[in-house]
């Protein structure tokens, strides 16, 4: 897999929320404050609203800081300027780096249609249908980096150590959930039935393992939304990994004399109980261990459920119904969603706080039960984290 991200220190200008340079040149034609000031008025024509009541604040339109978009333009710069497109607005000017990025990330953070967006940045749908493609397979490339699993024993325990405060699960690496990305097939499509769901949505599955900073650390997609979550786990790689003692294969934990534990990942119901894999305890009136138990579980798997609902709020590209998707692009733009959602996190861009989160990030879909045997092993690892945590393990 790939190295942990290092974070560069580089100095850069301060910019208000509006691409304002504090110490920067008004003279400076490819300057954020002479950037953003052309930029917007296209926006503003192109919508037919007057600069005073149009679009005028930079984080109203790409809801992450100036900051985060510069690095996104630092990333993307030697791809998207490295062949000569001669992107062009309709007036004859052509596109700068700034100029592209935007475009891209508007069409991914706001989910209109081609024609809408090209209509408000006075382009043709064509251009914006490229310049987004283009963004997107730089992304692929330069922007992995920022989604990897932990690969020193230092980040692995910080990511443990920060779950125990939640609600105290010990030696606890991630979280499993799935989402669907609905899409709008006609019934005519060869392959409609495949991406026919059990809701009678078209749909294609994405599953990710979050830490407890809602940041993504192993994704699949590409599945049909049919497909139930527990053949996608079984399907992956992070799957096999663990099954062959390369994954979660780090220190065990002593809790007391003679027990311990591994580390390990947890899941909903829709998942099966596994050594590296604890789901909750099935059953209503259960005993005051294993009910405290689904509670601290419940509320420890929030943290997926919040970084979900945060990626289709942000890229609202995979929030609503794509219209005729090329199922071999689908996967890659949910990719680089997953990236961008993890670059505001590194980032420290605290522009995403300002979103309403709720809980829903699958509205519409009902919880599968897995149902299948449980592993002996994993009845055992979650027996002692149940007696644990209401401090009845044997000393």
């Amino acid at each position: 897999m790939m190295g942990p991200v290092k974070k560069r220190k580089k100095q850069e200008k301060k910019h208000d929320e509006n691409g304002s340079s504090a110490s920067g040149s008004s003279s400076q034609k490819e300057g954020p404050l002479d950037w953003w000031d052309e930029f917007s008025k296209i926006m503003n024509s192109g919508l037919g609203q007057s600069p005073s009541k149009g679009l005028d604040s930079f984080q109203s339109v790409f809801k992450i800081s100036r900051k985060t978009f510069e690095y996104i333009c630092s990333l993307v710069k030697e791809d998207m300027m490295a062949k000569s497109a001669n992107f062009i607005f309709t007036n004859g000017k052509p596109m700068s780096l700034h100029d592209q990025v935007a475009v891209a990330l508007r069409r991914l953070g706001s989910g209109d249609s081609l024609v809408t967006v090209g209509d408000s940045f006075r382009l043709s749908h064509s251009t914006v249908s490229q310049v987004t493609w283009r963004f997107v397979e730089s992304m692929e490339e330069r922007g992995l980096k920022h989604l990897h699993w932990p690969s020193t024993e230092l980040e692995m325990n910080e990511i443990k150590s920060r779950f125990e405060k939640v609600r105290g699960l010990p030696n606890c690496c991630g979280v499993v959930d799935v989402t669907h990305i609905t899409m709008c097939l006609p019934a005519t499509e060869p392959s409609s039935k495949v991406w026919l769901d059990n809701e009678k949505n078209h749909s294609m599955v994405l599953q990710a393992i979050v830490d407890p900073n809602m940041r993504f650390r192993d994704i699949v997609t590409g599945w049909p939304g049919k497909m139930k979550d527990w053949l996608v786990f079984e399907s992956s790689n992070f799957h096999k990994l663990c099954d062959r003692g390369e994954r979660l294969n780090g220190k065990a934990l002593q809790l007391s004399a003679g027990s311990e534990i591994r580390e390990y990942i947890i899941g909903d119901s829709g998942y099966p109980l596994l050594p590296y894999l604890i789901v909750p305890y099935e059953g209503k009136e259960l005993p005051e261990p294993r009910s405290d138990f689904n509670r601290r579980h419940f509320a420890t798997r929030m943290v997926a459920q919040r970084a979900l609902v945060r990626l289709k709020e942000m890229w609202k590209i995979i929030e609503g119904s794509m219209w005729r998707p090329d199922k071999h692009r689908l996967p890659r733009i949910i990719l680089v969603c997953c990236l961008l959602h993890n670059i505001v996190i590194d980032m420290e861009d605290d522009v995403q706080d300002e979103l309403s989160l709720s809980y829903n990030h699958d509205s519409g879909y009902h919880q599968l039960i897995c149902g299948t045997t449980s592993d002996v092993k994993g009845v055992s690892l979650r027996e002692k984290l149940s007696l644990y945590l209401t401090q009845r393990l044997p000393t």
